[in-house]
């Protein structure tokens, strides 16, 4: 099997992001899988090596070109002698956050790198330092894809898509439109049949008001929009279901017949994510042309420096981004060959699909 490059953004080294790095990656058996590839300053490295205690070699390089297939190894951002306050959100923190950030996209986006892992970043402390986007999801959207992303979480219980992220509840309402739905409806089914292998992905909506709008009498989006869209992404011969009350799918454990869930915002679909799968969930960033990969947690600088980190996350969020990785690879094959590729149809759309 051929051995994927996969790149490590430190995110912010105030936090706990280089303490699960080591972590996962103190494993030699990580080596049997990829070559990982960290993007950050073998400085500031080693600063977190000797906090966490373990035995961890690296070496230094300048680009993910020069890397070596059985070696953990280091691009180094920046030559600057830092400022770590662990535990703390700072200016110097989100501003080197931000350049690890850059360099690891840059590098991906020639192809020196198959994948990206991004460790935590801090929203506070990125906005001190001029970062002008709201989180990860946006800026590699931006960057990468030239359109919107989808923010996904994953894990081994279930999938849940955003249709609005990072955005302020009272905005929410006014963000959900028929084309921003179909949008994010059209990423999901997408990534599902192409970075997760699931030929007839069954999709759940959930609704965006109290108990799905009640036929009307607790808003009007479910009939106006979310309805329509549903019944249009039946029609294009996609298995959607829904609106849902969102309490009342969770708590009846309706979630587990989906391959897949679209929440309206954040923590509609967060909570209940977190609190069934928190520690093992990876997010992951659907319908950009790159893989890109991220652990379910923030920086968590309450145990910053503490050593207690747990890696779980981290280590899911690496072999996800292998997954996919070779997924889409496989995907692309498969679809290059003609015989291969008519039976794919037949899978994905066997109404369409005739002897």
């Amino acid at each position: 099997m051929e051995k994927l490059k996969i790149g490590i953004s430190i995110g912010d080294f105030n936090g706990i992001g280089l303490e699960v790095i080591i972590k996962t990656l103190a494993n030699p058996a990580i080596l049997n899988f990829c070559t990982p590839v960290i993007y950050g300053a073998s400085k500031v490295v080693s600063y977190h090596k000797n906090i966490v205690g373990i035995e961890f070699h690296f070496q230094s390089i300048r680009n993910a070109q020069q890397a070596l297939p059985d070696k953990i190894n280091v691009v180094n951002c920046w030559q600057d002698n830092v400022s770590i306050t662990i535990g703390k959100p700072t200016e110097t923190s989100g501003k080197y956050a931000w350049k690890a950030l850059e360099i690891a996209v840059d590098e991906l986006r020639q192809g020196m790198i198959d994948a990206l892992v991004t460790a935590p970043i801090n929203k506070h402390a990125m906005h001190m330092s001029g970062f002008p986007f709201p989180g990860h999801t946006e800026y590699l959207a931006h960057e990468l894809g030239g359109s919107e992303g989808l923010m996904l979480m994953t894990s081994d219980a279930l999938r849940i898509g955003l249709i609005t992220s990072h955005l302020p509840l009272r905005e929410v309402a006014a963000a959900i439109h028929t084309e921003l739905l179909e949008q994010k409806l059209s990423l999901l089914h997408q990534s599902l049949v192409v970075d997760f292998g699931v030929a007839r992905p069954t999709i759940a909506l959930l609704g965006l008001n109290p108990h799905a709008g009640d036929e009307g009498a607790i808003g009007h989006e479910e009939l106006d929009i979310l309805q329509p869209v549903v019944q249009t992404a039946k029609e294009q011969g996609l298995l959607v279901m829904g609106p849902f009350s969102a309490d009342g799918f969770f708590g009846s454990g309706q979630y587990k017949k989906f391959d897949a869930i679209l929440a309206m915002y954040h923590d509609q679909g967060l909570i209940p994510f977190k609190t069934l799968s928190f520690g093992h969930g990876v997010n992951y960033t659907a319908g950009l042309p790159f893989v890109r990969t991220s652990p379910d947690h923030g920086t968590a600088f309450d145990i910053a420096g503490k050593n207690e980190a747990d890696p779980t996350s981290f280590r899911e969020a690496l072999f996800l981004a292998l997954d996919i990785a070779r997924n889409r690879k496989t995907y692309a094959e498969d679809h290059a060959n003609p015989i291969v590729r008519k039976e794919k149809q037949r899978e994905e759309n066997p109404g369409d699909m005739m002897d």
